[in-house]
């Protein structure tokens, strides 16, 4: 996924340029009547470009829908975006987060379906970690009455990747077997939960150890991440798996290709494995791509292997499927609605806690999604205490991190 903004940069920045403006602080003109708090990235770089200020609200045009945004959505691609560690990387300043939930708050034009009030979960491109967005009609859904807003912030881009690479790119039956790296993350769990829809699916996971004890019972195999999992998947599966979802990219690029079985299917839907400091790091990038093994076509002709790709944001908002990733999030809901599969909310952070909760994705400290909660307030700084170690909390949603 690390290209996934930086592809659509083009169709994005008059978005950007519209709602956030060109003075780099973000800053109010005189004069502006409707004023919202949103997190602007100033300059790519580190976390001190990061900051919460005050902007002009935006209004809805033709076919969007105004939304008062309740939770946005943390992910590891909103990382490599503050860092510009993406291809071709928008300019800034820009409000980063690309999903929310909220309340229906104004209708443009031609937005039949909706009515104000509804409470709702969306896509952005860019701008959703504000107190509210503007957003197209079409990537916008309404949720359960029982689904809190956390929930739904935390739904959206994990549920709707995991089930779209599971059974539209892998297709997914009976008896298969399926590896996910970083297991304990959002797109994981949702992995980990949507594989237990399907009768004797057996799921091997990677993970940091800490995170095994939280998360064991959500796979079948559980391996720590720096251990090398070839070996353990083989003395349990010899014959290997039938799906990789790798995030990482780098050298378990090719440790994937070859534990697939014949017919298998390879998907890379990110890149982690680039980030290694607070800043964009060339070595870790040079690294990544070096270790990455290049691709035979007449090697996987010969080894009736598949590898794939799989970006969900530029399937949304470059190639125009907007109604197939609807088909899918009624699917996905309904499954909700059967107790099927639950979201997994880690921690809630106010918009001011931002940089916190960033170092702990990029420490990958979560088990689930981090959450900003718009109407959180920021927790006070102990006074004995500089710094203050966060170590976040695992239940249920709908409480604050503190």
């Amino acid at each position: 996924m690390a290209k996934e903004a930086a592809e659509m940069s083009e169709e994005t920045v008059h978005m950007i340029e519209r709602s956030a403006g060109k003075d780099p602080e973000g800053a109010l003109c005189p004069g502006d009547a409707k004023e919202m708090r949103a997190v602007v990235l100033t300059g790519f770089g580190g976390l001190n470009k990061l900051r919460v200020t005050r902007k002009a609200m935006p209004e809805p045009q033709e076919g969007e829908i105004k939304i008062r945004v309740k939770a946005c959505g943390l992910n590891f691609l909103d990382l490599m975006v503050r860092q510009g560690n993406i291809d071709n990387p928008p300019k800034t300043p820009l409000v980063p987060g690309f999903e929310c939930s909220g309340i229906v708050e104004a209708l443009g034009s031609n937005t039949k379906g909706f009515e104000i009030g509804d409470r709702v979960m969306a896509f952005v491109n860019y701008n959703a970690w504000a107190e509210v967005v503007c957003t197209p009609l079409e990537f916008v859904y309404k949720i359960p009455d029982d689904m809190t807003f956390p929930e739904a912030a935390a739904f959206s881009m994990n549920f709707v990747a995991a089930y779209m690479m599971l059974f539209e790119v892998a297709n997914l039956r009976d008896g298969m077997s399926v590896l996910v790296h970083s297991a304990g993350g959002g797109v994981g769990q949702a992995v980990a939960q949507l594989c237990s829809t399907v009768p004797n699916v057996t799921v091997f996971g990677t993970a940091s150890s800490f995170k095994h004890e939280a998360i064991r019972e959500s796979v079948t195999h559980l391996f720590d991440r720096n251990a090398d999992y070839v070996q353990e998947v083989k003395k349990i599966s010899p014959d290997g798996v039938d799906v990789v979802l790798d995030c990482l990219c780098g050298e378990n690029t090719g440790k994937g290709l070859g534990l697939l079985k014949p017919l298998g299917t390879y998907i890379l839907y990110g890149s982690s494995n680039m980030v290694t400091g607070e800043t964009k790091s060339f070595f870790s990038f040079a690294k990544s791509w070096w270790q990455v093994e290049k691709v035979n076509p007449i090697k996987l002709y010969e080894e009736n292997k598949v590898i794939a790709g799989f970006s969900l944001l530029n399937l949304l908002f470059k190639q125009g499927r907007g109604g197939l990733v609807k088909t899918v999030v009624q699917k996905l809901l309904s499954l909700y609605e059967q107790k099927k599969i639950k979201p997994l909310v880690d921690s809630l952070w106010a918009l001011e806690e931002v940089k916190e909760a960033m170092q702990r994705i990029h420490d990958r400290g979560n088990i689930g999604k981090l959450i900003l909660d718009v109407e959180k307030s920021p927790t006070p700084l102990q006074d004995d205490k500089e710094d203050i170690h966060v170590t976040g909390f695992h239940g249920d949603p709908s409480q604050t991190l503190f």
